[in-house]
Order: structure tokens, then sequence, then C-alpha cells
């Protein structure tokens, strides 16, 4: 039997048990009005920004987000993560390989970290991922999503976070395939690991730093900053380039514009996943879907089921 679900009063209230107990339902509870209501309420009363670290495997994102939860905790932030991994094959679940590698502390009711499968998304986050980025930015001051990995289409991360910091590593060859696959367009910061390797990475911030030049113009500058975690280093640049970025999205009313784009882009990427393409263009989205992305989900899902269950 399904739990009822929680106001967002009470999981603001209730701590760490209250917001796992919350991300179960979205997953027992999918589909259902009552889950879609509590989550177009948090998608209107988000309090935290988010933070989407992508790159290809291996390049440090865990590392690096351990480093930013502690930066946050130093600054007196809640901070929620969400840490996408590859699926499992046999059950379809996370494989938490990403969760193992932060060290953060269970008594600490101001950090939550949960992992999360891609359930096979190229673009790396799945529907629950989505639904659970939005629970957790209406709980935490600040939201790390860091996602599966980045090659040549993944970009969902794009679609829930505030600010995306690509993560490249010297020596890798990262900055010529992204230039090819045109990854440099998703970016607000771009973050060169590693930084401890020297040349490399003095090479590989060049690198970027040239590719970036072929942004179209009038693109809001994107800045290239090198960290190693490791070794303390540029962290505090990563925190400048982060701050700079979220006071340009309030100081231009950017970010409104951008969580009403994406909130739009998960109501009909849901349509797209479950109808497919003929099903989503059957359907006209109404004006105000971005104000209850959720909701409309199930209203529109349920709509195009009796039409499809309808005889012709």
């Amino acid at each position: 039997m399904t739990r009822p679900i929680p106001s967002l009063a009470a999981i603001r209230a209730g701590g760490k048990p209250a917001v796992a107990r919350a991300l179960a339902l979205i997953e027992t509870a999918d589909g259902s009005a009552a889950l879609a209501a509590l989550l177009d309420a948090c998608a209107a009363e988000a309090i935290g920004d988010v933070l989407g670290l992508t790159g290809p495997p291996g390049v440090g994102k865990s590392t690096l987000t351990d480093a930013l939860i502690r930066a946050a905790r130093a600054e007196g932030r809640s901070v929620g993560v969400v840490a996408v991994d590859p699926s499992s094959r046999l059950s379809g679940g996370a494989l938490l390989g990403d969760r193992t590698r932060l060290a953060t502390d269970p008594e600490d009711d101001r950090i939550f970290v949960r992992s999360m499968a891609a359930r096979d998304r190229l673009g790396g986050l799945s529907d629950h991922a989505v639904a659970a980025i939005v629970l957790m930015r209406a709980v935490y001051d600040r939201v790390i999503v860091e996602s599966v990995g980045i090659g040549q289409s993944e970009g969902d991360i794009a679609h829930v976070a505030d600010c995306v910091v690509l993560c490249i590593q010297p020596g890798s060859g990262d900055s010529l395939q992204f230039m090819k696959a045109g990854v440099m367009e998703l970016p607000d910061v771009v973050c060169v690991t590693k930084a401890d390797m020297g040349e490399a990475a003095r090479r590989a911030v060049a690198d970027v730093a040239g590719a970036l030049t072929l942004a179209a113009p009038g693109a809001p500058k994107v800045a290239v900053v090198a960290v190693s975690a490791a070794a303390r280093t540029g962290l505090a640049d990563l925190a400048a380039a982060i701050e700079a970025h979220r006071a340009s999205l309030d100081r231009d009313g950017r970010r409104q514009a951008r969580r009403a784009a994406q909130a739009r882009h998960w109501v009909e990427d849901a349509l797209r996943v479950r109808f497919g393409r003929r099903g989503l263009s059957s359907v006209t989205l109404p004006p105000g879907v971005a104000a209850e992305p959720f909701a409309a989900i199930v209203r529109l899902s349920a709509d195009l089921d009796r039409r499809l269950a309808s005889p012709t």
C-alpha cells in the first residue's frame, strides 16, 4: 500500500527520514495526482540552486562533489546530492559507484545524498531523477547533481541545473571531442580537473578557451577554471565562477525563464518517452504548463491513454 503523500512543510520539518520517504514515493506513487501536486508545490517553492556536474567517466566528478559539499557546509548551507549512477543490467538499479566515494557525515542532518540509476537514458537523467532534484531543491540550499557522464549526445543535465559545470581532464583529448560534439554549448562554467598535472592542465585550459571562442555571438561568457580537488587548489576560483553565474541569472532575470523552459521540457520529454514522437505531436501543451508541469504530465498522459484505448 502506498504511503500518504506528505506536504512540503512536513518534508522540510522531518529531516533526512522525511526526505528519504518522499523520494521513495516518487517511484511507488508515480503517476498519481497527489504526488504531482507535491512536486508542483516543490517546483513553485524552490529555495535552493541546482549545480550540475558533468564530464566523462574518470574525470574526477565525485572528488569535486565531495569538495563542494565541504565548502557549502563550511558556509552553513544545507546540501542535497543526486549522484546518477549507471544502471545494473540485472536489477535496473544504481550501481552506487559515485555515492561510495562521497565522504559525508551521516550525523549531519543538513546533508542528504541519494544515488539514482540512469535507467538507460542516453541523456543521463530519468524522469524519477528529475522529480528527485525538484523535491530536493525545495528543501536544501544547494543541490548538486553529479551526472553519469557525458559524451557526444548526453545533455539532460542542462534541463535541471541552474549552473552546468563541465569537467575536463588534462591530457585526455576531451576538449577536441567536445568541440566536435557541440558539447561546449552546454556549460556555464568549465572546470579543468587535476590541475596538479602541470603543463598538461595548462594546455587543457588553453584548448578549452579556444573551443569557447566558437560560441555563437552574444552568448554568455563561460568561465574556465583549473582545479585540483585532491590538492585543494582552484576551489575558490570555481566557487567564485559559480557565484558570478548565479548572480548574473538573478540580475538579468534569466533564472525564471530558464526554469520555465526546463519545466516545459520535462512535460514534453515525459510524453515523448511514454508515447513516442507521434504521441507528443498529437498534444497541444497549455500556455501555463510550466507552472504545474507534473500535474500536466498526469493529465495529458491520461488523455493520451484514453485516446489510444478508444476504437478507431
